[in-house]
């Protein structure tokens, strides 16, 4: 016999993934946290397997990923009927996730300057709403994988198992530095010097700095010297302020060079991270919108 994934108990997991913990998720779908208790014990002898990790906040297993996606993909195709019908949002409303919006992730540079403008198009539409992850791109399939989002812009050409994926386009990044900064550490041959010139960094993760050094060098990384700044905005601030030398993204070096905040201490050199666009292969009007209006804003910003 088929054994069936009863609707209420996959919408309770979601809502226990997504606020975090059984007492949130209890709250959003008026019931009591015994209830919400007793659902996901229910939904795991179902399916025989282990769902969550009883963290703070709650996680998914291997498992529960493949339920959260089924439940977003099934509260995603449930408003789309909804709003096809003309009929009013669910009772549970916009705070049982995925139900009446659109996860998406996104890195922080494109956030910062073409990904919002993107979404200008859809502010006429009341009913579509998105929730925005921020994550580096090498990282955003991650969230596709766990059923975290429905969509996201990647660096990865490699479609995650039940996406497709469309290139967007290049970012393109400037190696700048305030004038003193480059008088001081970056006079003579700047190739040579990088792997000791402080230098500014997104975060932990961020590999582009290095990189970009590596490549310089024949395979010495930027130097140990250095700062993270994980904010879009923060960091091009940090390297407008001296702290060190960064890739800025084109957009938001320009207006600094020209004012002659910054300079390029390598003329011509530029690096391009090519984006892509995965979404669940999912028939949604919604998500089917968003993709369209994203395309159509990286064809004008993008490289």
């Amino acid at each position: 016999m088929k054994s069936e994934l009863p609707h209420d108990l996959v919408r309770t997991l979601l809502a226990v993934v997504d606020e975090g913990t059984f007492d949130a998720a209890a709250a959003a779908l008026h019931v009591t946290p015994s209830a919400v208790s007793q659902r996901i014990k229910a939904l795991e002898q179902r399916t025989g397997r282990v769902l969550l990790t009883r963290s703070r906040p709650v996680r998914p297993t291997e498992s529960g990923q493949v339920v959260v996606r089924f439940a977003r993909q099934l509260a995603r195709l449930e408003d789309d009927a909804r709003d096809a019908l003309g009929m009013p949002e669910s009772a549970e409303g916009v705070g049982l996730s995925g139900a009446s919006w659109l996860p998406i992730a996104v890195n922080a540079d494109s956030l910062a300057t073409w990904f919002v403008p993107a979404l200008a198009s859809l502010a006429q539409d009341a009913r579509l709403h998105v929730d925005l992850r921020r994550e580096d791109e090498a990282h955003t399939t991650a969230l596709l994988r766990a059923g975290e989002v429905m969509a996201a812009v990647t660096s990865s050409p490699h479609p995650v198992a039940g996406c497709s994926v469309h290139r967007l386009g290049a970012m393109v990044y400037l190696p700048v530095a305030t004038p003193q900064f480059a008088a001081r550490w970056l006079d003579g041959d700047p190739a040579a010097l990088l792997p000791y010139a402080p230098v500014v960094c997104f975060d932990r993760r961020d590999e582009l700095q290095d990189a970009f050094a590596r490549d310089l060098t024949g395979g010495r990384g930027a130097s140990p010297r250095r700062h993270y700044v994980p904010s879009s905005e923060g960091f091009a601030d940090a390297v407008t302020a001296g702290l060190g030398w960064g890739l800025v993204p084109r957009s938001q070096a320009e207006p600094r060079l020209n004012s002659g905040a910054l300079v390029r201490f390598l003329q011509g050199r530029t690096v391009e991270v090519p984006l892509y666009w995965q979404q669940w292969r999912l028939d949604s009007p919604a998500l089917a919108a968003v993709a369209t209006a994203v395309a159509a804003e990286a064809e004008r910003a993008l490289r």
